[in-house]
């Protein structure tokens, strides 16, 4: 694998042991985790090589106990949800979800170029090239509200190039969508990076999603001409008052058209701020302009367990995450006096083949009073005196592989005991998907 440098060409250091304690540097047998690119709070990301097609990609590593622990589990299926809805030239595309006993991993689209940050730390951008990233920027931005979509934290650190050094936006993690609106058509929570954050958000009185992505793009632009920030102040609550006042000097090279043009975008009345269709009707911003084709949405508007294809429902990503160890969030038959459990495997087997093996198996013993079979894949097992009860659904994964999930409860004392895992268990052992792994040289 290539060497993975910054943007001074240090090589960064190996990614070492940091993903392996759940599946090595192979990644489920389909990714060669490579070194780590850059890490988080909650998150780490790392390149990686997709060992079919040998494309670079990006995988973000999060922890599953530390999301838990910081009441982050809605955000994270909030960032998979959102993400899985956007698919744009200027949009880091995901690719795939996955996940063990302890982590999440997005895999993502790898943007070679780095962060944006980086570049314009080195020094101000040209107006033109300003406007080429702004533009790309505008795209990007407009088709997420297209689709009802807030990014609420854009910045140039959530900002990539890829190897045509073409902008990607990425991190939805602090995202909106328009079902968080309240009934006043505003959102409330107050969240994104202090010096792009608009003044209404401040005012904590309710802000309109799109309108708030609009100053923070303002910002942005203003960096990039000028190589600084518009509000920058040691002291927080005097940077706040100057963000609230819209007290900020365009640099001396500024031409006069962007000057107009970013007074527009950092008006500090969100009803008279620019829109996004005028943004794009203005003619700073017009000069140079090519309008971006967007991807086919044909799959993006479905419900995220439909198929397009079969009409067939699937499991969509969160469910997913849900089904591995550390996400159970059941227990069903809490009752006292009484052991519960549940168990979830993976099988490339029919859902019929499989009902009809429990069927077999509870032919094979005794104690079973019961089997109910459910209206939709599942069934139902209930003991002869009512001290064993367990329900199996099944779940469609993919076209070939399904997610098997037992829940169940037993009297320790009963005649019923030991029923599930010294009886029925075994039964289903053969049924276990157990994919084939790469072995990688020494």
């Amino acid at each position: 694998m290539p060497e993975i440098t910054d943007d001074s060409g240090n090589i960064l250091p190996a990614a070492g042991g940091e993903i392996p304690a759940d599946n090595e540097e192979n990644l489920f047998g389909k990714y060669e985790v490579g070194r780590l690119l850059g890490y988080g709070a909650f998150a780490k990301v790392y390149h990686a090589r997709d060992v079919r097609t040998g494309q670079s990609v990006a995988i973000k590593a999060v922890s599953k106990q530390k999301v838990l622990k910081g009441g982050l589990t809605a955000h994270v299926k909030r960032e998979i949800s959102i993400m899985r809805r956007l698919r744009h030239h200027h949009i880091v595309r995901l690719f795939e979800v996955m996940a063990t006993k302890t982590k999440i991993f997005f895999v993502l689209e790898f943007a070679k170029g780095g962060e944006l940050f980086a570049k314009v730390a080195k020094g101000r951008f040209s107006e033109d090239l300003s406007r080429r990233y702004f533009q790309q920027l505008i795209s990007a931005v407009g088709y997420c509200h297209s689709r009802g979509v807030f990014h609420r934290d854009l910045k140039p650190e959530n900002l990539l190039l890829d190897e045509n050094w073409d902008l990607k936006v990425t991190d939805f993690g602090l995202s909106a969508v328009t079902d968080q609106v309240r009934p006043d058509g505003l959102l409330h929570t107050l969240c994104g990076t202090p010096a792009y954050v608009a003044p209404e958000v401040l005012a904590k009185k309710g802000y309109d999603g799109a309108k708030i992505d609009v100053w923070s793009c303002g910002i942005i632009l203003y960096v990039l001409n000028a190589g600084y920030l518009p509000f920058n102040d040691p002291n927080l609550m005097v940077m706040y008052r100057k963000i609230y006042k819209g007290e900020f000097r365009c640099p001396k090279w500024t031409s006069p058209d962007l000057r107009r043009f970013l007074s527009r975008l950092l008006d500090t009345n969100p009803s008279t701020r620019i829109t996004v269709d005028q943004i794009v009707n203005d003619p700073w911003f017009k000069k140079g302009y090519k309008h971006i084709e967007t991807f086919s949405d044909d799959f993006l508007d479905l419900k995220p367990e439909e198929d397009v294809n079969s009409g067939k429902k699937f499991l969509n990503a969160f469910d997913i995450i849900s089904f591995s160890s550390g996400f159970d969030l059941s227990g069903m038959f809490d009752l006292p006096g009484c052991s519960t459990g549940g168990e979830r495997f993976v099988s490339a087997e029919s859902p019929e083949k499989i009902i009809g093996e429990i069927e077999e198996a509870v032919k094979a013993e005794d104690g079973i009073a019961a089997v109910v079979r459910k209206k939709d894949l599942g069934v139902k097992l209930e003991g002869q005196n009512g001290d064993f009860v367990a329900t199996v659904e099944i779940h469609r994964l993919t076209e070939k592989l399904v997610v098997v999930e037992i829940k169940r409860r037993e009297n320790d004392d009963g005649p019923s005991r030991g029923m599930w895992k010294e009886k029925l268990r075994p039964h289903l052992t053969a049924l276990v998907y157990k994919p084939e792994r790469r072995v990688t040289g020494s």
